[in-house]
């Protein structure tokens, strides 16, 4: 137990202050930002662009630039999806839905060109020397793909982010940023609770229609 709890605190020994608070800050507005999600809520947004604001930032100190990608996207990101909530399309607003053929070519040229992006931004910076830049990749494209589908309120996002949450708990324990790794397991059952939650709704609508 004790060598678990040393895994956990070691590499917050040498941190500052600051930083374990901004750490904190921006794991505890991202969990708030999923359950706004789970409830179909647009406050899932601006919780989010504090969440991501800060993970940007603490990114970048620790050189994580998938990591620092998958933050600025979605931040950008959240400024759409704050749009695309908040519009109404003929009185009527953004609805769940499944994706279709359409918009799964979409999924694969997103997950795709992200790939390629991050992989050739860590060979520039001289980077994919250890495992965890492999699974930088995997994961900033599954995250990229995620959040296009939530923000067009597509049941198959919340999918994607119990996949890219699953791979991201221990990632982040092994970077050293322990708070971040608990937020990403509860992410994990907020995922699956907000699939749940979501598909019901849209069940509920199908069978009214």
């Amino acid at each position: 137990m004790d060598s678990l709890l040393d895994f956990f605190t070691a590499p917050y020994t040498t941190a500052a202050p600051s930083d374990i608070v901004l750490e904190l800050t921006g794991a505890v507005f991202g969990i708030i930002s999923v359950l706004f999600a789970k409830r179909e809520h647009i406050w899932v947004y601006p919780t989010g662009l504090v969440s991501t604001g800060i993970y940007t930032f603490v990114c970048f100190q620790f050189a994580l630039y998938g990591d620092l990608l998958i933050n600025v996207y979605y931040t950008l990101m959240s400024v759409y999806g704050w749009v695309v909530w908040s519009k109404n399309s003929g009185g009527n607003p953004l609805s769940i839905s499944r994706c279709d053929a359409k918009d799964w070519r979409k999924v694969a040229l997103i997950f795709v060109s992200t790939s390629i992006l991050v992989t050739a931004v860590y060979c520039y910076s001289g980077r994919f020397h250890q495992m965890t830049d492999y699974f930088d990749t995997l994961t900033t494209g599954i995250f990229f793909a995620g959040m296009w589908l939530m923000a067009n309120k597509k049941l198959e996002n919340w999918r994607f982010w119990m996949v890219g949450n699953a791979i991201s708990i221990p990632l982040y324990f092994v970077k050293g940023l322990g708070f971040t790794g608990v937020q990403f397991a509860v992410f994990f059952f907020l995922a699956y609770q907000g699939q749940q939650q979501w598909k019901a709704r849209l069940d509920q609508k199908l069978q009214g229609a």
